[in-house]
């Protein structure tokens, strides 16, 4: 089934998407709960209710007065209020073409375990404005990633059975002002302020069992599901990034389980998949630089449409937008020869 989040009244509101209709779950079952955040917390006493009303829904055999057109609603995130949001390195292309780019050889860790890194839950939106401040249009990027959400609690959750702690998939946008990464990256503690200002995800969850058709076996050496699911990104009507999810080297279920070592996992948590091959900017100017060197770089502009999509599980559209703010971090720095 597939579930959205929607504002209504000034609130989110939870509703299943049905043939381009919405039919607010509160409404069509006194059981279910009116909020996403509120599902995923009992999502075991919630799921079955939901999928034989999604069934009915499909069918036609329930919520025939109810449905409200998809076109004209106010589509958050599917999970408005993320408990956290982890985002992986799972595809092997993109870090070996991104390393291959700056001339250094690829590291062999990727290949020993998954890594993930936080970043800032209280920026994750749906489709819609993306506001940028100055120093972000230094560099700015898209990423063409996928999102997974967790459904349970767990801790030290086994690779073998952690895709029972997925509530479903989702595409995802880890927005990156690359001048800003770069300049943070040089004292090796993480992209911070380079990543903060926005994480997309959307347009809907799909969860798992709409998405049995594609499952395809993991990489060889590797545990969990993964997904023949074709991606893709436009900016500006223009196609440029084209992948699979099927390409991931390190499943949702191995980065679970490295995520939930010695920690506890929550239902709302979001997990995203890392950057696909081709799905950044950064990755495609390197190599168009590696070709051509009169290959002139592409970034993100003020007034540029991103639209993101992954097969079967939906497309979200962004717009860029400047602030009004001249202020700049990266004109801050200190002087570098003042002695300690």
């Amino acid at each position: 089934m597939k579930l959205i989040s929607y504002l209504r009244d000034g609130q989110d509101q939870l509703a299943f998407l049905v043939h381009n209709f919405l039919y607010d779950c509160d409404a069509v079952h006194p059981e279910l709960p009116g909020s996403m955040n509120m599902f995923l917390n009992y999502w075991d006493d919630m799921y079955p209710i939901a999928q034989k009303v999604n069934q009915a829904l499909t069918m036609g055999t329930m919520g025939a007065n109810n449905g409200v057109p998809l076109e004209g609603i106010h589509l958050l995130a599917p999970i408005p209020f993320p408990t956290s949001c982890r985002d992986g390195y799972a595809f092997r292309q993109h870090v070996a073409a991104a390393r291959r780019n700056r001339n250094v050889p690829m590291i062999p860790e990727f290949d020993q375990y998954p890594i993930f890194y936080f970043t800032n839950h209280h920026s994750i939106q749906g489709p819609g404005t993306i506001y940028c401040m100055p120093d972000h249009f230094e560099q700015l990027d898209f990423e063409l990633e996928a999102a997974v959400v967790i459904c349970r609690n767990g801790r030290n959750i086994a690779a073998e059975v952690a895709d029972e702690y997925i509530g479903g998939l989702m595409v995802m946008n880890d927005m990156s002002a690359r001048k800003l990464q770069m300049e943070e990256m040089l004292l090796n503690l993480g992209p911070a302020k380079g990543k903060d200002f926005s994480t997309v995800i959307g347009p809907c969850l799909v969860t798992l069992d709409e998405l049995t058709a594609f499952e395809i076996p993991p990489k060889p050496g590797h545990t969990g599901k993964s997904w023949n699911l074709g991606m893709k990104c436009w900016v500006n009507g223009v196609e440029v990034s084209n992948g699979n999810l099927g390409d991931m080297d390190w499943t949702f279920a191995e980065i679970i389980e490295r995520a939930s070592y010695g920690a506890n996992l929550y239902a709302g948590d979001v997990i995203g998949s890392g950057t696909v091959g081709t799905g950044c900017f950064l990755e495609l100017n390197g190599t168009g630089k590696l070709n051509n060197p009169n290959y002139e770089p592409q970034w993100l502009k003020e007034g540029d449409v991103v639209e993101m999509e992954i097969e079967h599980i939906g497309k979200i559209s962004n717009a860029i937008v400047k602030e009004d703010s001249s202020f700049s971090l990266l004109a801050q720095k200190k002087n570098s020869n003042t002695s300690i």
